[in-house]
């Protein structure tokens, strides 16, 4: 069977939303291989927070090599991961595309994966690009890493139930029709917090989430976003979605 998806018209109108905070070197690697696939109507918005290494700039000039597919939101200030997705949504929606990816620029997220998972949104609504559903596919990750994000992962899907095995992974596609239902507005969340965030009010909102398996290969170039602050957020936020669901007030 074909992994490349059917265009049906607007409603395979593909957006990619790539946040960015010093990528410059990532990014000029990224974009080839993106715009490379086999997908109609592919378009890319990089969502830079000013970033001081010019990765905005070289953007622009890249521009000119993909012209009206390739588009930039710079945003004063670093605001984080979580808002710079959300942002990417509203343009999604206001723009008309019926399909909208997360992806990493580092390159951790391999864009020959996008037709496997674009293939999907046949039956589900919300694909994940999974770690954990078959094993471990992670290279190049130290081990207190891998633990963190393995422990993480238990103890989120033991306080929400979310039957998920990589609540915090960052590449997903979904449909118009899940991020149009959902209140963006009160998605405040950032890092790995922002992650399980999308993937349970999806959930709970009754529509189907499939897990497609990946290899996540860590970035070979630029440093890591991970901090202390993001696992603490992620720690609180599981039992403030768990409360809000229970109540009817996602």
């Amino acid at each position: 069977m074909s992994t490349t998806p059917r265009n049906s018209g607007g409603d395979r109108k593909t957006l990619v939303i790539v946040p960015t905070y010093n990528e410059a070197e990532n990014i000029e690697r990224l974009l080839p291989r993106v715009f490379s696939q086999p997908i109609p109507d592919l378009h890319v918005l990089v969502v830079d927070d000013s970033s001081p290494d010019g990765t905005a700039e070289l953007v622009r000039r890249l521009q000119s090599t993909y012209p009206g597919r390739l588009h930039l939101l710079v945003r004063e200030g670093k605001k984080g991961l979580g808002s710079a997705y959300v942002e990417g949504f509203r343009f999604a929606l206001s723009h008309g595309y019926g399909i909208v990816v997360e992806m990493d620029a580092d390159l951790s997220h391999n864009p020959d994966d996008l037709p496997r998972l674009l293939a999907e949104l046949d039956n589900h609504d919300l694909v994940i690009g999974s770690r954990y559903v078959t094993g471990v596919n992670v290279i190049n990750w130290p081990l207190r890493r891998l633990l963190l994000s393995l422990g993480g992962n238990w103890y989120v899907r033991a306080v929400t139930r979310l039957p998920v095995r990589d609540c915090t992974s960052g590449f997903k596609v979904y449909k118009r029709e899940v991020l149009a239902a959902l209140d963006l507005d009160r998605i405040q969340s950032d890092g790995y917090a922002f992650q399980i965030e999308m993937k349970y009010r999806a959930w709970k909102k009754g529509f189907r989430l499939r897990e497609v398996p990946i290899v996540f290969i860590d970035r070979e170039a630029g440093s890591s976003k991970m901090s202390k602050r993001i696992v603490r957020e992620a720690i609180w936020m599981v039992w403030k979605l768990k409360i809000l669901g229970l109540v009817g007030k996602l």
